[in-house]
């Protein structure tokens, strides 16, 4: 699956959104940092998802 996200700068960091998922944020010291973080966000926003759904 591929979600957009959006990046923003705040200070110090960024700031990683995943709008298709609600509530699923994440941040990070630098881009890179942010994407990495926001992945492992999405997994576990969809996981829990699924436990919902159970």
């Amino acid at each position: 699956m591929l979600f957009n996200i959006i990046l923003e700068k705040e200070g110090e960091w960024v700031i990683a959104e995943c709008p298709a998922l609600p509530g699923c944020v994440s941040q990070g010291k630098d881009e890179k940092e942010a994407i990495e973080n926001i992945k492992e966000a999405i997994t576990a926003w969809l996981w829990a998802e699924n436990q919902k759904a159970v």
